[in-house]
């Protein structure tokens, strides 16, 4: 419906400006009309030239923007659509879910000499069976998490985040397709 509506104003202004670049010439043409009316028609073709462009700028990044709902790392890798995911991720009380995976993407790039830190702080708010945000791992994966965090790497939390992402794509990302937070977010574009 959206899509219609843009086409069809596209269409106008793409008349108005073809009708008002005419106007120009046809201004440019005849030397004994006054030099206002030139003055006013470049006045207009500027400014619906403007618009123009500002329509099928606005056209082309709402095309960009709708593509972000269209798969779980396209919401992921954008800022506005982690928001509106981490707001229905609430309402599910599975927030922690898409608390740990960016934790573990904010992981991946920490320096060498801070891994240790970082890695017992995700342990202990996401990992560790008290920990205040538990994420859903099997017991497999927490114990080799457990038997790492001695030692952390780079990659220490690649599978658990890996679990977390399929557990996400799977379950909460198809509901959240769904839902009113996904719809709204869409009209607001």
């Amino acid at each position: 419906m959206h899509r219609k509506i843009l086409r069809k104003r596209q269409h106008l202004f793409t008349q108005s400006l073809s009708f008002f670049s005419l106007t120009f010439q046809m201004c440019k043409g005849l030397s004994s009309l006054p030099s206002s009316c030139l003055e006013k028609a470049k006045e207009m073709r500027v400014k619906l030239g403007h618009l123009a462009e500002k329509q099928e700028w606005t056209h082309k990044h709402r095309a960009q923007e709708e593509k972000i709902f269209q798969d779980l790392e396209s919401l992921l890798n954008s800022k506005m659509g982690q928001q509106v995911f981490r707001w229905f991720l609430r309402t599910e009380f599975s927030e922690e879910n898409l608390e740990f995976w960016l934790a573990c993407e904010d992981y991946r790039t920490t320096p060498g000499t801070q891994l240790a830190i970082k890695a017992l702080s995700i342990y202990s708010q996401f990992i560790n069976s008290e920990a205040p945000q538990e994420v859903n791992l099997d017991s497999e994966t927490k114990e080799a998490l457990t038997s790492m965090i001695e030692e952390p790497t780079a990659d220490t939390f690649d599978k658990a985040q890996q679990r977390i992402y399929s557990l996400m794509a799977k379950d909460s990302f198809p509901r959240f397709l769904r839902s009113s937070y996904c719809q709204e977010a869409l009209k607001a574009l």
